[in-house]
């Protein structure tokens, strides 16, 4: 058994197939699946249950997957090691995070490919929920999301930013205008209310991501009721939405800058926040994540 079997079965795993796999490690399909079989006769038993649509881990493969990481991570601090008692700091850093705040990752990076050129960073994106177990299975090195005090358990933290969420329209709707008792409304810039904002049509964002989570327990403190007109897993498309004034949508102030054409509206009270932070799991950082790390301020 050597290294390379063990990267190629959790490549197969990670991405869900062969043909995945060997895009992934830049290889053809067939020098995927001999590897696989000939690491299975040589353990005995089979990895992989293998069906015409789809490829999944068997008892052996859900055993096989955690130790081969395990094992590719520390001959990775082994080699990182090495390079760095050369002066040559090298290695993968693999960073987690959410739609919203991996543009604020390009100063450290930026300081971190000038400082060690020789160090490869993957950006992996999805929901913060799939990311928090992602570092638990040690397939994420460190994260930049926003993470409940429950979901940071077994995780080591550091606060980056805090701020609040507004209420993001199309330019010039009279948010009072949503319906009955709503008020006379709110201008640009003016304030609004969580029962204001229910009255309207609402872009939300998917469950899982970390906004939805902050504006649903905001909703439930206020005991405000409310449904979503528009579910979407993509920020530029909840702004094209309230653009064509279909709906408002919450985000955090940060985001919402992003769109200047467009109206924002702070609450006046119960006002969804969220809390960004650099996340990690616990032990010792191999030296290009700790590196990566130095620059995050």
């Amino acid at each position: 058994m050597d290294l390379r079997q063990m990267e190629v079965v959790v490549a197969v795993a990670e991405e869900g197939g062969f043909t995945a796999a060997a895009q992934r490690l830049h290889v053809v399909q067939s020098a995927v699946s001999s590897t696989v079989r000939a690491l299975e006769r040589e353990l005995g038993t089979p990895l992989f249950d293998r069906t015409t649509h789809r490829v999944s881990l068997t008892p052996a493969g859900e055993a096989f997957v955690p130790a081969a990481r395990a094992t590719l991570r520390a001959a990775e601090q082994a080699r990182s090691a090495v390079d760095a008692a050369r002066g040559q700091l090298r290695g993968r850093v693999t960073v987690g995070t959410m739609q919203g705040v991996w543009a604020d990752l390009h100063r450290p990076l930026a300081a971190l490919r000038a400082e060690h050129p020789g160090v490869v960073v993957r950006l992996r994106q999805g929901a913060v929920t799939d990311i928090r177990q992602a570092l638990r299975e040690g397939t994420v090195d460190l994260a930049v999301v926003a993470l409940d005090r429950q979901q940071q358990r077994g995780l080591v933290t550091r606060l980056l930013a805090r701020e609040e969420m507004v209420l993001v329209s199309a330019p010039g709707r009279v948010l009072g205008g949503a319906g009955a008792g709503a008020g006379a409304g709110a201008g640009a810039g003016g304030r609004v209310t969580l029962a204001e904002a229910a009255r309207l049509p609402l872009v939300d964002f998917t469950p899982g991501w970390a906004i939805r989570l902050a504006v649903d327990r905001a909703f439930r403190a206020a005991a405000v009721e409310r449904e979503s007109t528009f579910e979407v897993n993509d920020i530029v498309a909840a702004s094209e939405l309230v653009r064509a004034d279909l709906g408002v949508c919450v985000m955090p102030i940060s985001i919402a800058d992003r769109f200047p054409d467009l109206d924002k509206h702070r609450f006046d009270r119960h006002a969804p926040s969220w809390k960004v932070m650099v996340v990690q799991p616990r032990g010792e950082a191999p030296p290009a994540v700790a590196a990566l790390l130095r620059h995050m301020a």
